[in-house]
């Protein structure tokens, strides 16, 4: 890592404006939002007073003039107003910044001493601060934004993050649709440093003990895939002498665990070349733990459906497969789709699973509820599947909003 020499990266940004803006709404937004739901939507809107900006704090007030909430205001998104409080007034400020974050990170206070210093510390609406991720990668804190509202907010959260956590780097991400808006981020740019040492390369952090790099700069997500650490620790239990496939490896957490879990082969299967580099640099990295050097691993770049397929004609059996694709269903229109899809891959997965085997099949898409998921999964199943386990979210990526829930995980038994 070297000091950063480009100057302040926020010079640019205006910080937040003096102004509130005024919004009254309709019933229904009245009852979700006194509800406490964290969104307030472009159509529950029926008066603004004031031109809003993004970042603007914005007031909702019920058809009495009441107060309902205060958020802030985003005029690109459709997610109008992201609700910081409800009911009660108050200041939002640096100060309020700065409680929110103490208490997320008092959530997350034992982590550490499980030899994890890889996990979540803002979980955006769950946490108090819609759209806004923050991960810790060990000295290194990746803050992702979803909305354009926390742009003129940045400074003032750079400065309570430094005061509730510190870290010798900041790096900023942004979501798709924000780094689209480059008229609107003032020079910013995804990957930029905000503070501290910029890296150079990947930044390594341990999860229960095991070591791990992730590019927090260009990486997915924020560079690493941290609300699976528990279903990882499940696979690991799971492991011992079982031939292991990974599907939609990424960067090889899966195979890495049931590696030290005692699986005797791992093939961890991937589109991506430069993910299952990773994927092996990370096997490098635990080679001074016994399991891990006696597993063999091997990787297999190829589509996953295709590969599978291919893996059953020539005969490959395995007795773990894990199938962890990403989001199918972004949108409502795509959730017959995705499912159609996920049934697939549960069925190419059962075709190399061998009998007893253990299936491991697993969705991010916040689009298809849980119930709905599992249901598809025993329906593509062909042969009858013994539930071990249906899993969710881990203590780091808390739920307090319904579109909040996105994970979900099943661990079965195959007949």
């Amino acid at each position: 890592m070297t000091p950063s020499s480009t100057g302040d990266p926020l010079a640019a940004v205006p910080r937040p404006a003096e102004r509130r803006l005024a919004l009254r709404v309709t019933r229904d937004a009245q009852r979700v939002v006194r509800g406490g739901h964290p969104w307030l939507f472009d159509r529950g809107i029926t008066d603004l007073r004031g031109e809003g900006a993004p970042g603007d704090l914005a007031v909702i007030f019920d058809d009495r003039r009441r107060f309902l909430a205060i958020g802030l205001y985003d005029p690109t998104s459709p997610i109008r107003v992201r609700v910081l409080q409800h009911g009660e007034p108050t200041t939002i400020d640096r100060s309020f910044l700065h409680d929110r974050l103490a208490k997320a990170a008092d959530w997350r206070a034992g982590l550490p001493g499980t030899g994890t210093t890889g996990y979540r510390v803002v979980n955006g609406e769950n946490d108090g601060l819609p759209g806004l991720v923050i991960d810790r990668y060990d000295a290194t804190l990746v803050l992702k934004i979803y909305t354009l509202a926390w742009l003129p907010w940045l400074a003032d959260l750079r400065a309570a993050l430094d005061a509730v956590m510190p870290a010798r780097s900041v790096v900023l991400r942004l979501s798709r649709d924000v780094g689209r808006r480059t008229e609107l981020l003032y020079g910013l740019t995804d990957g930029v440093t905000l503070s501290g040492e910029t890296p150079e390369g990947s930044v390594r952090f341990t999860e229960n003990g095991l070591r791990f790099e992730a590019d927090v700069v260009h990486g997915q997500k924020t560079g690493f895939y941290l609300d699976q650490r528990e279903n990882r620790a499940r696979v690991e239990h799971l492991a011992s002498g079982r031939r292991t496939l990974n599907a939609f490896a990424y960067t090889g957490g899966f195979s890495l665990y049931a590696a030290r879990g005692g699986a005797p082969e791992i093939v961890s299967l991937d589109a991506s070349s430069a993910a299952l580099a990773a994927a092996e640099r990370n096997f490098a990295l635990n080679r001074d733990i016994p399991a891990v050097a006696a597993a063999r691993h091997s990787v297999l770049v190829a589509d996953a459906f295709a590969a599978l397929a291919d893996l059953r004609r020539d005969g490959n059996r395995f007795e773990m497969v894990v199938v962890d694709p990403p989001a199918l269903a972004v949108q409502e229109s795509q959730i017959a789709v995705a499912l159609r899809a996920y049934e697939r891959l549960v069925g190419l997965a059962l075709g190399v699973l061998a009998p007893g085997g253990v299936l491991v099949a697993a969705s991010c898409s916040a689009r298809i509820g849980a119930d709905t998921f599992f249901e598809a999964v025993h329906r593509a199943a062909g042969r009858p599947l013994t539930e071990l386990e249906r899993t969710g979210h881990p203590l780091d990526h808390p739920v307090r909003f319904p579109e909040g829930a996105y994970l979900k995980c099943l661990f079965a038994r195959a007949a």
